[in-house]
C-alpha cells in the first residue's frame, strides 16, 4: 500500500500511530506499528471477521517482531466528550454489548474498554477501537493471556494475577456505562444503574457472565409483555391460515440446503468420579476451523434434584475454545463452588454462525461438593525455569517447581508469567497427567510471549485441585510477594 503522512496522533515505546493517506484511492487512513508479537493474532483475526462496530481493517502484517495496521480513520468524537441523552446511551449501551458479544465469541478479550475508545461516528453509530492490549487464548482451554489495561477501568482480578476471561470486559462495560451515564443533566433510570452495578461486581463470578446478558437486563427486563404479545399474534395469524408453524422460509424462497444445520450436542457430558471436573464429548464441527466452541453453565441445588434452565439460575457460565484431538473435553469447576451442595453443568456446542447454529443443552448428571472447609493442597515450591532444545536449534521454555510428587494426575497447576514491570503478560493450565507425558517435568511457556525487549521475567504456580472434598486449590494472598515467584528468567 502507497502511502503519505498526513501527521503523527500518538506514540510511545511500543506503539507509533499515523494519520495518513493512501496514494491511490485519496482515503484517509489509521497506520499502526506496534512492537512485539503478541497483537498480530487479535488483529489477523479481526481482519478475518470484521463487524459494523468495529473500525474496517484494511491491512495486517508481520514483520521483524512488528504488527503493522491500516484500519478505517473514524469521524466522530468519543463517547466520553459528549452529552448523550438517554436514548442515545440505551443505543451506546446495546450496541457495545452487541460488539463485546462478537469478539468474546471470536475468543478475544479487549481488555481496556472505556469512554475513550469508544467513538461515536458520525453515522450515530459506536466503533469500538484500540485492541493494542487484547489477547486471545488458544493453547489450552482455560488460558488467558493479558496485560494491565486503564487503572480504574481494568477489573481488580487483572491486578491479582487470577484466571480473566470476558467478565474483564464486563467490568470495564459497566465503569465505562457509569461514566458517561453520570456526564449530563438527565439521571439514568433506577434499573439502569442497578445494571450497571452488577456488571461493576468486584467479584467477576457475581457479574453477568456474558455481554448478552447485559444486553438482555438492558432491554428484555421491561418489555418481555410487549415482546410477547406480537408473537402470540403472529401465531394466531400462522394457525389461522393453517401455515406450517416451522416457519421454513416464511416464504422467501431460500433453498432448503441454504439453512443453517444445528450442530450436534456434545455427547455424554458427567462428573469425572471423585473430582469436580467436567467431561464432555468433542464435536469437532464447532467454534471454526483449527478450534472448538462450547458454552457451559453451572448450576447448584440443594438436593440432588437436577436443575431446570428455564427456572434455576446458573452460578457461573462462559464460553471456551480449545484446539483438543481428544474425544471428551475437560474442564475443572473445583474453583467455581459456592459451599456444599450438588452441582450440574450443561454444555452446547457453539456454531460459526455460517455453516452451523449452536447446539442445544445438554446436563450432565450430579457431583456432590462436600469440601467446603477441605485444607488447601501444598503450595509448588523451589520454582525455577526448565530450557530444552529437543532439535538441537529450537528452545522450549518450561515453569518447573521440585514438590510435583505431591499431586495427584488430575490436579492442575496455573502457571502466571509476568514481565520485568509485573505486568501480567500470560498463563497456562495444565494437569499433572498432561506435564509427565510431555516429559519436560514442568508446564510449557510458549516462546513468543517472551520477546527480549519486555524481559526479565518471572512466573508464579497455583496448585488446582482434583479433589475438592478432600483438598481445596492453593489459593494466591490478595498481594503477591517476592516469596510466591520464581527467580527472574531473561531470553
Amino acid at each position: 500500500m502507497e502511502y503519505e503522512e498526513i501527521k503523527l496522533l500518538k506514540q510511545s515505546e511500543k506503539s507509533t500511530v499515523h494519520l495518513v493517506r493512501e496514494k491511490d484511492s485519496g482515503r484517509t487512513l489509521i497506520r499502526k506499528k506496534l512492537s512485539g508479537d503478541r497483537t498480530y493474532p487479535v488483529y489477523r483475526k479481526l481482519r478475518e471477521c470484521q463487524h459494523p462496530y468495529l473500525p474496517k481493517l484494511m491491512e495486517v502484517t508481520y514483520t521483524d517482531h512488528c504488527t503493522t495496521i491500516f484500519e478505517e480513520y473514524i469521524e466522530g468524537e468519543t463517547i466520553g466528550s459528549v452529552e448523550l441523552s438517554e436514548k442515545q446511551f440505551a443505543s451506546v449501551a446495546k450496541e457495545l454489548c452487541a460488539v463485546l458479544e462478537f469478539i468474546h465469541g471470536k475468543g478475544i478479550i479487549h481488555r481496556d474498554i472505556k469512554p475513550s475508545n469508544v467513538i461515536l461516528a458520525k453515522d450515530g453509530h459506536i466503533r469500538l477501537i484500540d485492541f493494542d492490549i487484547a489477547r486471545i487464548g488458544k493453547e489450552e482451554a482455560e488460558q488467558d493471556t493479558k496485560i494491565l489495561g486503564t487503572r480504574g477501568y481494568a477489573p481488580p482480578e487483572q491486578y491479582g494475577f487470577s484466571q480473566t476471561d470476558e467478565r474483564a470486559d464486563i467490568y470495564s462495560l459497566g465503569v465505562t456505562l457509569n461514566q458517561i451515564s453520570i456526564g449530563g443533566e438527565k439521571k439514568i433510570k433506577k434499573r439502569y444503574q442497578k445494571i450497571i452495578k452488577k456488571c461493576m461486581n468486584l467479584n467477576p463470578d457475581k457479574r453477568y457472565q456474558s455481554a448478552g446478558q447485559v444486553k438482555q437486563a438492558f432491554f428484555l427486563s421491561k418489555w418481555k409483555f410487549l415482546y410477547c404479545v406480537p408473537v402470540f399474534l403472529l401465531l394466531i395469524l400462522i394457525w389461522s391460515y393453517g401455515i406450517s408453524p416451522k416457519m421454513e422460509g416464511l416464504g422467501n424462497g431460500e433453498p432448503e440446503t441454504a439453512r443453517i444445520t444445528e450442530l450436534s450436542a456434545p455427547a455424554d457430558p458427567h462428573w469425572k468420579e471423585g473430582t469436580g471436573i467436567a467431561l464432555w464429548g468433542t464435536v469437532s464441527e464447532s467454534g471454526v476451523p483449527g478450534e472448538q466452541s462450547y458454552h457451559y453453565r453451572l448450576y447448584r441445588m440443594d438436593t440432588e434434584l437436577s436443575p431446570d434452565p428455564a427456572v434455576d439460575e446458573c452460578i457461573y457460565e462462559n464460553s471456551i475454545l480449545t484446539n483438543t484431538t481428544n474425544e471428551f473435553m475437560e474442564f475443572a469447576f473445583a474453583t467455581k463452588f459456592e459451599g456444599n451442595g450438588y452441582y450440574y453443568f450443561d454444555v452446547c456446542a457453539e456454531g460459526d454462525g455460517t455453516s452451523y447454529s449452536n447446539s442445544s443443552y445438554v446436563m450432565s448428571d450430579a457431583f456432590e461438593y462436600t469440601g467446603e472447609s477441605a485444607p488447601p493442597l501444598p503450595s509448588p515450591t523451589e520454582l525455577a525455569w526448565k530450557l530444552v532444545q529437543p532439535n538441537g536449534d529450537s528452545r522450549l521454555y518450561y515453569a518447573t517447581w521440585s514438590n510435583l510428587d505431591d499431586y495427584e494426575d488430575d490436579d492442575r497447576f496455573n502457571v502466571v508469567v509476568v514481565d520485568k514491570d509485573d505486568n501480567y503478560v500470560m498463563n497456562n493450565i495444565w494437569s499433572k497427567k498432561r506435564i509427565m507425558e510431555d516429559g519436560y517435568d514442568g508446564v510449557k511457556i510458549r516462546p513468543e510471549f517472551l520477546s527480549e525487549s519486555e524481559g526479565p521475567y518471572r512466573f508464579a504456580v497455583q496448585a488446582l485441585s482434583s479433589r475438592p472434598n478432600e483438598y481445596s486449590s492453593s489459593f494466591w494472598p490478595e498481594i503477591m510477594t517476592d516469596e510466591y515467584f520464581s527467580p527472574w528468567f531473561s531470553n
